[in-house]
Order: C-alpha cells, then structure tokens, then sequence
C-alpha cells in the first residue's frame, strides 16, 4: 500500500511539473496570463474535484496530449461566457488571486469543467496563413497559379481561405489587399516574389471537424486562443466571418486513409496539387505520420511537369521552439527544402531560401 501510495504521489508530481513546463513555454510564446494560470493550478490540483482528480492521474503523457491546454481552455471560456464575473474580471486585469480563484472555480465548476478533458484542443490558428502563404506563392512561381488544395488537420477550416487574406510580406505586398483580415508578420530575410494563386479547388481533411457556422462550436474554438493575445482571439473571429461566407468544405477521417483516395482523384493539367499542413504531425501516431509519407511519395511518383503534386508543411523540429516551413515538389528531386523558419503562432518568419 506505501508503494502505491508513493507511486500515485509521483505521478501526480510529473503531472504538476508539466503543468510549469508549459506555462514556462505559453510565458516564452507572449502568454503571460496563460502563464499564471498554469502556475497556479499546479499548485492547487487536488484530488478532491473530479477534474483535480482526473488530472492528477492521467494516464498518458501530459505533454503529448496537451492536458494543460484543455484545463485552460475550459477555464478561458468559463470566463468569457459571463457565468463567472469574479474570473472574468482577473482574467481581464491579468493579475490577482490566481490561486484563490481558480481553487474556487474548480469547486463549483467541477462537473462543468469535467468534460473539457475529453479531448485535445482544437485552434485553427489563423496567422499561421502567413507562413503558408509565402510557401504557396513559391510553388505558384514554379508551376503556374493554379491549385489545388488539400489541408491535413484543417479543424474549421479558416486558412483554406487563406487566398482571401491579405499579406504584408517583408517588402511584398500579397493577397487580397480589400479583406477584412490583413496578416503582417515580423519577417527576416529576404522579401518573397510576389505571384498569383488561382485555387480551382479545395478540401480539408479532420478527425473532428468544427462547423464554424455553429456559434457553440466557434466559440468553444476562440476559447483555446490564449485570452491575452487579443490579436490573435480578433483575427480568429473575422477569419469566422469569411468562413461563413464561403464556407470551406471538410471531410472527416483519418488523414492517412483518406489522402489515397483524394491524391488518386483524376488531376487536370495545368493544375498542381498541394498538400499542406501546419502543427499537426506532432498529434500523428508514429505510424500514421509514416502512412502519410509513404503517400505521399507514392503519388508524388505519378507526378508529371503538367500535373505537378507539392507538399507543404509548418511543423516542428527537433524539439526546438521554433517550427521549420518545408516543402517538397514532384516531379524533382528527392528531398525538401527548408524555406523558412517560423513562429509557431505565425507571428514572425525568418526566410532562408533562396528566391528565384
């Protein structure tokens, strides 16, 4: 029984101590309330709350499953709904009695919150259309405007409209200059070359796909974004609005399953097809991400200079903070090239490739 005991206690310790991980990393990323948030809740978990309880025993990787980020984004949208003035009011002067407050809000919100651990986050991080955008003016530079796109991981898919955003990229200006959402990322390096993209069709792939049309839905999305970095929450909701206007269709399923059927869909010439994708591997079983590959490379086989296939990818590396933006194009040769080095919320490119 003390070997028990013990056991339980350590887990609960490597749950708390990922708990500090990551406000550490939300601190690093601009997060400083999300930051605070952590902090205090890996001090005053307990098991005396269902959610206390459930947390402190989980049974998988913290990290890997994203516990911490599903706590805060019930908590953030307790606190947006009005339910809650007392934690809406810390929320909005992001500072005070993290402590006292949260233990409160576990207590009396402990069936409430319950069920925000049943799941992963779900973003759809808009700014993230900047660091693929510049990504589909290359591939347009190489083989002409027109596209077709299919996005791995696309949630509710706003950056399937990404052609109907503007950018401020650099020195280039790019994109729809009249859109309601204008992304102008910190950028180094050289400015890109700006070219037209002509997207003749488009199609998402998700698990669970969020209908943005649903109000519920949406703002159970906004509640994920972290409730300081108000740009980001502001570009979330007009992105929704141009969803709902032109509303991007998405399939549900796996996406190791489901791109065979769509990368063997007959291709016109004069048409590339663009595979892409952002922070989304890293949620991939090892065997997955590797079903993916090998289809890639399979339809990447059947390429011609007519009917050209590219693959487009924002993802980590390495371990590291920074995510890398990749691509690889068939027909050509057999590797990817680095093109810039990125922001994981979009917020500032480091371009590296050379523009030709």
């Amino acid at each position: 029984m003390r070997l028990l005991k013990g056991k339980l206690r350590g887990m609960s310790e490597s749950i708390r101590t990922a708990f500090r991980q990551q406000a550490a990393f939300c601190r690093a990323s601009g997060s400083a309330l999300t930051c605070e948030v952590l902090e205090a809740l890996a001090d005053v978990l307990d098991p005396s709350t269902r959610t206390g309880r459930r947390i402190l025993d989980w049974p998988g990787d913290p990290m890997v499953d994203a516990l911490m980020l599903r706590i805060t984004g019930g908590l953030n949208a307790l606190a947006r709904s009005g339910r809650e003035p007392e934690l809406a009011k810390l929320y909005e002067a992001r500072t005070g009695e993290f402590h006292a407050v949260l233990k409160r809000m576990l207590e009396k919100w402990d069936d409430w919150l319950f069920p925000w651990l049943d799941g992963p986050p779900q973003t759809n991080e808009v700014a993230r259309a900047a660091v693929l955008w510049p990504g589909m003016l290359e591939i347009a530079r190489r083989f002409g405007p027109k596209m077709e796109w299919i996005e791995v991981g696309a949630s509710g898919g706003l950056n399937l409209n990404m052609d109907r955003f503007g950018y401020q990229l650099g020195a280039t200006r790019s994109g729809d200059a009249m859109s309601a959402l204008q992304l102008a990322p910190v950028w180094e390096g050289p400015s890109p070359v700006d070219a037209p993209v002509d997207v003749v069709d488009r199609v998402g792939i998700d698990m669970q796909p969020l209908d943005m049309s649903d109000p519920v839905i949406a703002e159970r999305m906004l509640a994920y974004i972290w409730p300081d970095q108000t740009e980001r929450v502001a570009r979330a909701e007009t992105a929704i609005i141009i969803a709902r206007a032109w509303p991007p269709p998405i399939v549900k399923g796996d996406a190791a399953e489901l791109l065979v059927p769509l990368l063997a869909e007959p291709q016109e010439a004069g048409r590339t097809r663009v595979v892409f994708h952002s922070i989304v591997l890293q949620y991939l079983p090892p065997e997955a991400r590797e079903r993916v590959r090998q289809t890639m490379e399979a339809a990447g086989a059947r390429a011609t200079a007519d009917r050209p296939l590219a693959w487009l990818s924002m993802e980590f590396r390495d371990k590291v903070p920074t995510a890398e933006l990749r691509l690889r194009c068939w027909p050509g040769p057999a590797e990817e090239i680095t093109l810039a080095h990125v922001h994981p919320h979009g917020a500032q490119i480091t371009w590296v490739a050379e523009n030709g």
